[in-house]
């Protein structure tokens, strides 16, 4: 639930980076000085790559007799058969397919069908295999051997769907060719590689360029149906304020793939929209944006709404679910529709669980159906032109912007270095600023982090919590992409009085070190999600201890840690409080607890 933890979802906090046109404009100079591969070469590259590559066949592939998930959505979408999609968060491959078995046995023993599942791999996995084994392990099994990745695509005849941490990273060319040899035929996730940090990697020319080469790999195999998947919400679509930022954004996105490297880009939203609206329009919007020829790869369940209360959670299933199903009934478009469980937004969702949620999803699509004939979606599609306008005119201003200020906008990889160099807030502020009485609304996100702060604002402004912070100096940063609840903390304890440093996402170990370094602080401030806290853990206060540092942490979101032997990750609260750390349940706890004294 927003505020119930430091760490619940991903969304916008006070970005660490660029906030005036000025400064923009110099990350953009200072990043076209970067030593990049030519583009050129790293496409003959592919191309010789590619011929040694000989696509699989996934148990889903036979089954249906289809040479690529493309073909199977696009026969969906002819038949109007509503899709379906399943995520996966085991902790290891043998339980991962165990799952996979039991959640396909027992949907297919009631005659309902699984199309496609997706699999919340470790993050290690973005790394080059030989950088694996000296990471934190965190949620998600690794791949290691061939047959760990065989049996995402043998195990039951549900399409592999291979998103997390395998394009956009260090590892990208590597991992996209050993999901085609498995039979994927959807790979992403394009929209991570401007949000996501492989731990512990720092050459971000290399993962461009590791990005941009996968790219061209993949355009070698469109003709056979690959897609690349992007999830624009694992991205700068969880950043921006604006839904026409978001529309832009897609449109560049599309720029880049389909015109530049010759890809099949298949977009994803959803899992940070919460306004049925909303979820409809952008189908529809995305949808124009592809120039009608939309093959999509899911719509992601509302993550941003879910509590600790299941009853609830299930009747916000049902709202989103339904709405999701109505607009593939009118305007079909091949995104699979993801029914979450109710468990979504306290930890990793069981078998039992998942299935329960699947069942689910087939009742509401039965009254989806009888609905449907007196549905008005004229609220939708006037979201969906407005967004497109006025994403059109902010992608036009990107792509002026960039080329006055001497980018080659012909160059895929020059692209994205830039654009990630300059971050969500550089781009809207620069390309989207000046766009006079804006009337797309804001991003759902955005308006849910105003929300939070809102709501905590009178325990963060009383007299004596200010009294007891002013001038203390608090390092706030997020391990992991999940940062919608920190970002609120930092602008909550500035305004409060305290000076913050807000280092952001993605935040190794290292990285805290080096910013104690450079600037000393009365207490760290850490939000963790991914099962690693434990882990992670450990190894700061190992860096803390070389360096001779003393100082109070405080850790926040989902406190659990991935075990060898174990399908979930376990709470490690006690192991925590034990290593001396100071767990936080939620921003009011954090409130109760500072100042601290050193441990």
């Amino acid at each position: 639930m927003p505020g119930s933890s430091l760490s619940s979802s991903p969304g916008p906090g006070p970005e660490p980076a660029v906030t005036t046109t000025t400064a923009a404009i110099g990350v953009i100079r200072q990043a076209l000085g970067a030593s990049l591969p030519n583009s050129n070469d790293l496409r003959q590259q592919a191309r010789i790559l590619a011929s040694s590559v000989r696509p699989g066949r996934s148990a889903f592939l036979d089954r249906f007799e289809v040479e690529s998930e493309y073909e199977y959505k696009k026969q969906a979408m002819q038949d109007g058969r509503i899709m379906y999609h399943a995520h996966i968060g085991m902790n290891d491959i043998d339980a991962t397919a165990a799952a996979l078995r039991c959640i396909h046995a027992e949907l297919d023993s009631r005659q309902f069908r699984l199309d496609r599942a997706g699999f919340a791999l470790d993050r290690r996995m973005g790394l080059p295999p030989q950088r694996r084994a000296a990471a934190a392990a965190e949620t998600g099994p690794m791949l290691v051997t061939r047959e760990d990745w065989s049996a995402l695509a043998q195990t039951a005849p549900v399409q592999p769907h291979l998103g997390d941490f395998m394009i956009g990273q260090p590892a990208s060319v590597t991992n996209s060719i050993e999901a085609l040899r498995i039979g994927c035929t959807t790979i992403g996730n394009l929209s991570q590689y401007f949000t996501f940090e492989a731990p512990g990697w720092r050459d971000a020319a290399a993962t461009a360029a590791e990005t941009c080469q996968a790219m061209f790999v993949l355009a070698q195999f469109r003709a056979q149906g690959v897609m690349l998947h992007s999830y624009l919400e694992d991205g700068f679509g969880a950043l921006f304020k604006n839904c026409a930022s978001v529309a832009a954004w897609a449109m560049l996105e599309r720029h880049i793939v389909e015109e530049l490297t010759g890809a099949r880009l298949a977009h994803c939203i959803g899992g940070l929209t919460r306004d049925p609206i909303k979820r409809a329009g952008w189908v529809l919007a995305l949808h124009d944006i592809h120039q009608g020829e939309q093959v999509g790869s899911m719509i992601y369940g509302d993550t941003i709404s879910f509590g600790r209360e299941f009853e609830k959670n299930r009747a916000l299933t049902a709202e989103y679910l339904l709405w999701d199903i109505l607009v593939q009934l009118h305007a079909p478009c091949g995104h699979a529709v993801l029914p979450l469980p109710v468990t979504e937004a306290i930890r990793i969702p069981s078998t039992d669980e998942i299935i329960e949620a699947q069942l689910f999803g087939r009742q509401v699509e039965a009254s989806a159906r009888r609905l449907y004939p007196h549905v008005d979606f004229s609220a939708a599609e006037q979201f969906a032109a407005t967004v497109c306008r006025e994403g059109r005119e902010i992608f036009a201003n990107a792509l002026a912007g960039l080329d006055e200020l001497g980018a080659d906008v012909r160059d895929p990889l020059q692209l994205l270095y830039l654009l990630k160099q300059l971050g969500a807030q550089g781009f809207e502020t620069l390309f989207a600023g000046e766009i006079e009485n804006l009337q797309s609304p804001p991003t759902d996100m955005y308006a849910l982090s105003q929300e939070v702060v809102d709501e905590h604002r009178p325990m963060f402004s009383d007299a004596a919590f200010r009294a007891r912070v002013k001038g203390m100096r608090l390092l706030v940063a997020s391990s992991d992409v999940h940062e919608h609840a920190a970002g609120a903390l930092a602008q909550l304890l500035d305004e409060a009085g305290a000076e913050v440093v807000y280092l952001g996402a993605e935040q190794d170990p290292q990285d805290l070190l080096d910013a104690l370094r450079r600037q000393p602080a009365d207490a760290l401030l850490l939000s963790t999600h991914n099962g690693m806290a434990l882990e992670y853990a450990n190894q700061l206060k190992q860096l803390l201890a070389s360096d001779t540092i003393d100082l109070p942490v405080i850790m926040g979101g989902v406190l659990n840690q991935k075990i060898d032997g174990q399908a979930l990750p376990v709470s490690v609260v006690e192991e925590l409080t034990a290593l001396g750390m100071h767990p936080a349940a939620g921003l009011p706890a954090l409130a109760r607890l500072l100042p601290l004294q050193k441990p």
